[in-house]
């Protein structure tokens, strides 16, 4: 599996397609998730879609599917750009919910603050219609080390 994915990861940066290392994640593609590769950044894109409604009312976004999207961006992230050899697993997520998420499609990026050799520590940051507006922000650990 190792060499695998190292193969994989290589070939999605060559070809800018990120699709074969989405589909390793069920969850990930359950929801639609999309890489957006702009020079050196990773936008990941949840595009819009009725099925994520938590309120029908206001239509606006579950907060479970703006957190499941948000953990899964940060955990693509490491493995796309960290050199991890397996996919990392989750820690602990932390997220800060600062505006509703509407029927629209929504954006996270994320910063690796710090990567030792056992845990990894990413901050994500989510938006829609402007990066200078975040609907949510979070802070995440993951387990790097090998399983």
């Amino acid at each position: 599996m190792t060499l695998e994915l190292k193969t994989l990861v290589r070939e999605a940066h060559e070809k800018n397609d990120y699709n074969a290392l989405i589909r390793l994640v069920p969850y990930a593609s359950l929801l639609g998730i999309e890489c957006l590769r702009l020079g050196d950044d990773m936008v990941f894109r949840l595009p819009a879609n009725e099925a994520c409604i938590g309120n029908p009312e206001l239509q606006a976004l579950h907060g479970g599917v703006i957190a499941g999207f948000m953990e899964h961006s940060a955990m693509l992230h490491l493995l796309m750009f960290m050199g991890i050899p397996h996919l990392p697993k989750i820690i602990d997520f932390s997220i800060d919910y600062l505006r509703g998420g509407q029927l629209r499609d929504t954006y996270a990026q994320c910063q690796v603050w710090r990567q030792g050799r056992r845990v990894a520590n990413v901050a994500i940051t989510a938006w829609q219609t402007t990066q200078a507006e975040p609907i949510a922000t979070a802070r995440a650990h993951f387990k790097v080390d090998e399983p």
